[in-house]
């Protein structure tokens, strides 16, 4: 992937598409009234987003495995399993 600096603190990257799927990239950046990079850069910034997002899920869900919900037996068992399967 070649790439440049342009002095907006943007990077131009070139990148490689097999003709079919640009003719439709093209396509689907008019039909949204904007250019191929910015149809481009704005998925590409929600495919990061998402990434981080379901990075940060993942710390909260492993950080709750380590605190147990209360669930008002103070740390007690009331029955024992038997008593809980006794018909």
């Amino acid at each position: 992937m070649k790439t440049t600096v342009e002095r907006s603190g943007t990077q131009n990257v070139t990148l490689a598409l097999p003709k079919g799927v640009l003719t439709r990239v093209k396509v689907l950046a008019a039909e949204r009234g904007t250019s191929i990079s910015a149809l481009l850069a704005g998925l590409l910034a929600k495919a990061v987003d998402d990434d981080d997002a379901y990075a940060r899920a993942r710390r909260r869900g492993l950080a709750a495995l380590d605190r147990p919900a209360d669930l008002g037996t103070s740390g007690r068992r009331p029955a024992s399993r038997d008593e809980l399967h006794e018909r």
